[in-house]
């Protein structure tokens, strides 16, 4: 088995080996992963934080050994805590790194970061501080970062800046956690999840105070949240049906 970390700013990640296919996911700064299946320009890999699998550009990752690997999977992970900081590379260069990039392998890299970080566990109140540091940020489908994220990419970035772990997609994070029968029940930080006509969950958001909630839609913004879904109070319509609420914390 090999291994491999990112050390560039955003990677997107794949559904097949072309820069012309879909783009799935990203991974940021410092994640690591496994290599599943190399080729001459792409390899397959299983994202070690939540065992996501797509294709990344062998131009745009670094290999590690096993050792580097298992060390980075038991230490406590660090991440940026800024919407936007800089880390200074080797040769005294600088490069942006956006919220939630991973710190903990600056000095295999041989860089220097100044900015704040984030490493405990927070309680879960604290989970909406976070999520409003995405507000506005554009949606983009499998954007993981303030410069663009989808409604899944959201909630785990935020979950993970906290210190809880999320799958990547909106249905896997709906098969996490504790079923709730009314809004009534739910707590702020508790996920909504949204299905659409066929019945499939497509969409998530964070429950907040007063029946509000935050999702990314266009943007990252705050609607309102009934029994019936989401109301978009500018288009004064309901665009997202509500399917479950879980309580994953």
């Amino acid at each position: 088995m090999q291994y491999g970390v990112c050390h560039l700013s955003i990677v997107p990640l794949r559904s097949s080996a072309s820069d012309e296919s879909e783009m799935v996911s990203q991974i940021l700064y410092g994640e690591y992963f496994k290599i599943l299946e190399e080729r001459t320009q792409w390899s397959r890999i299983r994202v070690a934080f939540d065992n996501y699998e797509a294709w990344i550009s062998n131009k745009q990752f670094l290999k590690i050994q096993e050792e580097h690997f298992l060390k980075l999977k038991k230490a406590k992970p660090k991440y940026s805590a800024d919407l936007v900081n800089y880390i200074t590379d080797e040769n005294g260069q600088l490069m942006p790194i956006p919220l939630g990039s991973v710190l903990n392998s600056l000095a295999f890299f041989k860089h220097v970061f100044e900015g704040h970080s984030e490493t405990d566990e927070k309680p879960k109140a604290h989970l909406i501080d976070t999520s409003l540091l995405y507000l506005n940020s554009p949606y983009t489908w499998g954007g993981k970062s303030p410069l663009g994220i989808d409604s899944s990419g959201f909630t785990q970035m935020v979950y993970r800046l906290n210190g809880y772990k999320l799958f990547r997609d909106a249905a896997e994070q709906a098969g996490q956690g504790e079923a709730l029968s009314f809004i009534e029940e739910s707590e702020v930080g508790d996920l909504a999840f949204f299905d659409d006509k066929e019945g499939f969950i497509n969409h998530v958001g964070i429950i907040m105070t007063d029946n509000y909630i935050i999702h990314a839609d266009g943007k990252v913004r705050i609607d309102r949240l009934d029994h019936s879904g989401i109301f978009n109070t500018e288009l004064r319509r309901h665009t997202h049906q509500l399917r479950v609420i879980k309580k994953i914390i």
